[in-house]
């Protein structure tokens, strides 16, 4: 008896192909974007935090040859840019796998709430090693220090979560910053962790809104070259 079921056409494979692409790209991009933007906030946030908290506790001391800061205002200028970080982390990284299910959301949760918990742990532990007699000078080297390699670590569990490289590498520079940092003594080390912490969150911060921005105009010429075949 003949089988008379049709047969799929040379035709249509290629054209089933290309809908699986498309899907895949689609799913691809989804993700990106779930991740891209909480990493983007967060770093330009500790950019601008370290950049300008450091500089001006370095400005508040006779480091800075051109002009002095008040140290208590630098003081308060400092602490509430750190506790900003922390907030727009913990916020941001707790709400990074919002709308996905499973894995990506439990992910997420825990780094974000990370965030909190470790760099809450650095002026915890510091103020035991204050009651313990710790002086303000060796103080000063611990704080920032500590916040480096809280920091640093951080993002190396996000590359391991993200699969994202260029976060690896940011993580292991600004590790390399906290452990070299306290050899220039203080108040040197303020400015070696506002300009190298600092300056490095900011143009990884740059570099992701332009990497976000090629990938949107890709799957744009992606979508319309679909939306013509």
């Amino acid at each position: 008896m003949t089988n008379h079921t049709p047969a799929a056409s040379a035709d249509d494979a290629p054209a089933d192909i290309r809908e699986m692409l498309r899907l895949s790209q689609q799913q691809n991009e989804k993700m990106t974007r779930v991740f891209d933007r909480p990493t983007t906030i967060i770093v330009l946030t500790w950019g601008v935090a370290w950049f300008v908290g450091f500089l001006t506790l370095w400005s508040a001391t006779e480091g800075n040859p051109w002009f002095r800061t008040p140290i208590v205002p630098a003081g308060i200028v400092f602490t509430v840019l750190m506790v900003a970080g922390i907030i727009v982390s913990a916020v941001v990284g707790s709400r990074t796998g919002r709308g996905m299910r499973g894995a990506v959301a439990f992910q997420g949760t825990v780094y974000g709430i990370s965030w909190a918990i470790a760099c809450m742990a650095v002026p915890f532990f510091g103020g035991a090693l204050l009651a313990n007699g710790m002086s303000p000078e060796l103080a000063a080297l611990f704080y920032p220090a500590g916040y480096s390699l809280v920091v640093g670590i951080l993002y190396l569990a996000g590359a391991a979560l993200w699969n994202d490289k260029p976060m690896l590498g940011v993580g292991i520079w600004i590790i390399v910053v906290g452990i070299g940092a306290p050899f220039f003594g203080a108040p040197t080390n303020y400015l070696v962790m506002g300009l190298l912490g600092g300056g490095a969150f900011l143009v990884y911060g740059v570099w992701l809104v332009l990497r976000q921005r090629r990938r949107v105009a890709r799957y744009s010429r992606t979508d319309a070259r679909a939306a013509v075949n």
